[in-house]
């Protein structure tokens, strides 16, 4: 058994972080030691684990507390698993792009500037004007 601090090191998930996830129901509350210590089996560092890994990708807790509830019933296909994934994999993918976007749009602006007074500066006004800016990029 593992106290939160030892779940701590072992994880990298800092404690008040561990204490939100058993809030949201993603973690079991932990069994209490004579002491009144949080005491935690390996079964529930390795969904701690899984929990770190899933939002290391990017899921939503939402998705999380569903691939959980998947994971415990292994005879079910997985169909709903493989959806999660490719919604994520869109939405990184949406944000691939509009960081593309966001890329060219600062290094237009950026190599527009060859004044060295702030008053004659391309950057300073291209904020100051989205109309100079050649497309959205919120």
């Amino acid at each position: 058994m593992l106290t939160i601090g030892d779940l701590s090191k072992t994880t990298g998930v800092k404690v008040p972080t561990i204490r939100y996830y058993e809030q949201a129901g993603l973690l079991s509350h932990s069994e209490r030691s004579e002491g009144n210590q949080r005491r935690y089996s390996r079964s529930e560092r390795e969904r701690l684990s899984f929990i770190k890994h899933a939002r290391e990708l990017g899921l939503t807790i939402d998705a999380i507390r569903e691939l959980i509830d998947l994971s415990t019933h292994p005879e079910k296909p997985c169909g709903q698993a493989d959806r999660i994934a490719a919604e994520q994999l869109a939405a990184v993918r949406e944000k691939i792009a509009r960081l593309k976007k966001l890329e060219a749009e600062l290094e237009r602006i950026s190599s527009h500037c060859h004044t060295n007074q702030v008053r004659d500066c391309y950057v300073i006004q291209a904020l100051a004007n989205h109309e100079l800016c050649t497309s959205e990029h919120d």
